[in-house]
């Protein structure tokens, strides 16, 4: 009996376009070395046989490649004691997407998901020297376009074209509203030869915690095996933690027998969010042997010890239920970001992004991801970082925007895919959620097809056939391989999936819908709102990047609109810039202003949504997830943080928005008529709420002092407020009339410019703002701006603001040279309130400011 072997077939690849059944086109076979993973596109690039695709208009220059066949190929040794074993396979990791797979000559299989872990048997087929291994892709256009015509024809849908809807590839490459048109083809993983006589393949890891305060727990491992014998098989288990130590260990287990532990009070450390607790990951090593205590394999499994749950009760005072993630008996106001692919070339993002994307996460204070359904079950690095890192995964399946079909071959396929995906991704601790897709419940309802008073079950000859797919398959498939939650669809709950007092909400009436101003984002509020966002220009640097010719750099240009693809955007972007701002139509400028203003915008939504986690049995609202954190190509959109990790503006005011401690205003008119059949006589009050925010477990006590600045007269003034901030919850200070607003009896009468700033100071650090807000009057176009007399003084990589007169938005950047990394943009400065920023890699450089009212526009 020989132990388990792999070996690794990524090198010494060739590649060629072929022959295909569906063009009468001669193709000449060019054959062209590569290794794998890699896709068409990356390799026509490498060699110069197409243009950059992500520059200028070159997106449509490349769109022959999806629409021809392809094949790959290598040649292989094995050694001959290996082919003697039981067992000989081939095992893909990924293949995208329509791909017959071929060893000698021989047809081995036929696949067309890319989505799909394959392990095929070659033993048959293999042979110790030169063997052929190829792979036929055929064009992923052509394939789908036959399956929907052979399967019912075109569904409705939002983004991309409807044949995307009968194919189980990343849907995102069909072009979506901010990502471009670029469906690839190729070995997307990796690929291996195993061989084998017994092999684990599969382990289940159940982990809980318990106790009143979550301080004991158990593991329960499943372990099953693949192998001729059929009993007899023992494994020796062993748990370490992060430092190596055993913690506890089997030896000769039975493999046919479940492996229960339980653990006493701090024999194990639970698993927390970020914010609420540590991290530790444990390992639990597994040795397979025969009865004779011959050694086949050894392999680990990295698990935590964490309770999850999502609360969905009554709340006080308001109809509805909560929304609310319970870890460790912990309720979390989970503030975050969707994530989508981080490139349209999924074989192109190098090992270590995904973990610098989780870097972003943290040091913008997020404490959960969204893993968007338009995508793909991401790689394993982002996982083992959101783990690390105390970052929960809301993890959507691959659905997203669209009535998609469910026959029987589609949907044996999509039950493979799913059993995969729920078993790779339960071990990790992150992953709190499973939702069956995106969208999809809306688009329904927006046709009339979606019957919510039909629970027959019964669906897929429905007008919403894919319901079977949400509602039957999918759940089942998670109840059974794990213990982790499941929700039909996200957005998904009450009435409709837009109810604002069940569920989760995707808030689109800012920027899409009915185009409310952002001041309006409380009335907005959902228990928990899953997407919303607006769209704001990446860095300059980023824009220069996408063409080299310089006479496209302003946004109307060809090339400036061709990257953003969203649908009305110029529309949509004046809209808000003009209710807003007075701007400019230089590209430095609208630069500047977009990102000002998407900043203003979504700091706004997650201050008065955070405001409404107000303790338990309050959690009005309980989580906010920006659309979007990252993008997939150089481009305009609604990230925060564009294609090359540059971090917006808004990036910075929401890190703000969600530090430990943070302190909100809001600023309304009040009018009161004097008697009620009198429309000419009134007064107006300008009203001031005051709270703060606290997500740590303790309560604190803290002073908050309010300042007021009048823009025209220089008039100042201030009060203090001695507060105690309740626990993982918002907390109420003070409301009354804005100091120095005098009561105005005509509408004629215009407010007087007065800017208020509020400063957190805690009690054990009286000296340190822990938190600071200002507010200022909005629209800010109203506004007439003096001189401030801003300083920016440099000392190595730190920056010392200081000014005069109230300063509302300053943006940062080094004169000359290379690009500095902030620790802070988008920046209100008060006279008497000095900031001081950190700029690695700044080095002693100028620095150049520019702010509202600067003179710049």
């Amino acid at each position: 009996m020989a132990p388990w072997n792999t070996t690794s077939l990524n090198r010494d690849w060739s590649f060629s376009q072929a022959a295909s059944k569906y063009s009468s086109a001669e193709i000449k076979e060019e054959w062209h070395p590569c290794n794998i993973p890699t896709s068409v596109h990356v390799e026509l690039k490498k060699l110069g046989k197409i243009p950059d695709p992500f520059k200028d208009l070159n997106e449509w220059e490349v769109q022959w490649i999806q629409e021809s066949d392809w094949v790959f190929k290598t040649t292989f040794d094995v050694e001959e004691f290996r082919l003697k074993q039981d067992n000989v396979d081939l095992v893909f990791e990924g293949l995208d997407t329509y791909c017959d797979i071929s060893l000698n000559g021989k047809v081995l299989f036929s696949v067309e998901n890319m989505f799909l872990h394959l392990r095929v048997p070659c033993k048959e087929a293999i042979k110790s020297k030169g063997n052929q291994l190829e792979l036929h892709f055929k064009s992923p256009w052509h394939e789908a376009r036959l399956a929907e015509e052979q399967n019912g024809g075109p569904m409705p849908l939002w983004n991309g074209a409807s044949n995307r809807l009968y194919s189980r590839k990343a849907q995102y490459g069909w072009g979506w509203d901010w990502g471009p048109v670029m469906m690839t083809v190729g070995p997307w993983k990796g690929i291996q030869l195993e061989t084998y006589d017994a092999r684990i393949s599969d382990v289940r890891i159940d982990t809980t915690l318990s106790g009143d305060n979550y301080d004991q727990g158990s593991l329960q491992a499943n372990i099953v095996v693949e192998g001729k014998q059929r009993n007899g098989y023992k494994v020796d288990i062993q748990l370490k933690d992060a430092a190596g130590k055993s913690v506890k260990s089997a030896t000769d287990h039975l493999v046919a027998e479940p492996l229960r532990w339980d653990f006493g009070k701090n024999e194990i450390q639970g698993w927390y969010p970020r914010g609420y607790g540590a991290q530790p990951l444990y390992e639990l090593e597994i040795t397979l042997k025969s009865s004779e205590g011959h050694v086949f394999q050894t392999t680990t499994r990295r698990v935590a010890f964490r309770s999850a749950k999502v609360v969905q009760e009554p709340l006080a005072d308001q109809e509805g239920t909560s929304f609310v993630f319970e870890i460790n008996g912990i309720r979390v106001f989970c503030g975050g970001s969707n994530w989508i692919p981080a490139d349209s070339f999924l074989t192109e993002i190098e090992p270590g992004r995904f973990r610098r994307w989780v870097d972003l996460l943290i040091k913008g204070n997020q404490n959960m991801l969204r893993v968007w359904g338009g995508g793909v079950y991401e790689d394993t690095e982002l996982y083992d970082a959101c783990d690390e890192n105390g970052i929960l995964v809301w993890q959507d399946f691959m659905f997203g925007c669209g009535l998609y079909p469910s026959y029987p071959h589609l949907n044996d396929s999509i039950k493979i895919e799913a059993e995969q995906a729920v078993t790779r991704l339960r071990d990790h601790p992150s992953v709190v959620i499973f939702a069956g897709n995106n969208e999809d419940y809306q688009v329904a309802e927006s046709l009339g097809v979606m019957d919510y008073s039909d629970n027959s079950g019964d669906y897929m000859k429905s007008k919403f056939p894919a319901r079977h797919i949400y509602e039957v398959l999918l759940p089942e498939v998670v109840d059974r391989l794990s213990t982790i939650f499941y929700h039909r669809s996200s957005p998904y709950g009450g009435k409709t999936s837009s109810d604002q007092t069940v569920g989760d909400i995707h808030q689109w009436n800012v920027w899409h819908g009915t185009q409310e101003p952002w001041t309006n984002w409380d009335k907005l509020a959902g228990r928990f709102v899953s997407e919303f966002g607006m769209q704001g220009y990446p860095d300059i640097r980023t824009v220069n990047e996408w063409t080299d010719d310089k006479s496209q750099l302003f946004p109307q240009s060809r090339v400036s609109v061709n990257h953003n693809k969203a649908d009305g955007f110029e529309r949509r972007l004046e809209l808000y810039l003009m209710e807003n701002f007075r701007h400019a139509f230089d590209i430095e400028s609208y630069v500047y202003y977009t990102q000002i203003m998407q900043a203003e915008c979504l700091a706004s939504a997650y201050r008065l949504w955070r405001r409404n986690f107000k303790g338990r049995g309050k959690e009005y609202t309980s989580g906010a997830l920006v659309w979007q954190i990252n993008d997939c190509w150089p481009c305009v959109s609604w990230a925060i943080a564009d294609y090359y990790l540059r971090p917006k503006p808004a990036f910075f005011t929401i890190a703000r928005e969600l530090k430990a401690y943070t302190v909100g205003i809001t600023r309304k008119d009040v009018k009161k008529y004097t008697d009620k059949i009198s429309s000419a006589f009134f007064e107006i009050t300008q009203q001031l709420d005051l709270w703060s925010c606290n997500s740590t477990l303790e309560v604190v006590k803290a002073q908050v002092v309010l300042d007021s600045y009048n823009l025209s007269t220089g008039d100042k003034r201030s009060q203090a407020f001695d507060i105690e901030l309740a626990a993982n919850s918002s907390t109420e200070i003070w409301t009354g009339v804005c100091p120095g607003q005098a009561t105005r009896t005509s509408d004629a009468q215009v407010p007087e410019p007065i800017v208020v700033q509020t400063r957190l100071y805690l009690s054990s650090e009286p000296e340190v703002v822990a938190a600071r807000y200002s507010n200022w009057p909005e629209p800010f176009k109203y506004l007439t701006f003096s001189d401030p007399k801003l300083n920016a003084k440099v000392d190595g990589d730190k920056v010392t603001l200081t000014a005069e007169k109230p300063i509302k938005g300053i943006i940062l950047d080094v004169k000359d040279g290379e690009e500095c990394e902030w620790s802070d943009q988008a920046i209100d400065l008060f006279p008497g309130d000095e900031q001081v920023i950190v700029a690695k890699g700044l080095k002693g450089r100028e620095v150049v400011a520019r702010y509202l009212g600067d003179g710049s526009a």
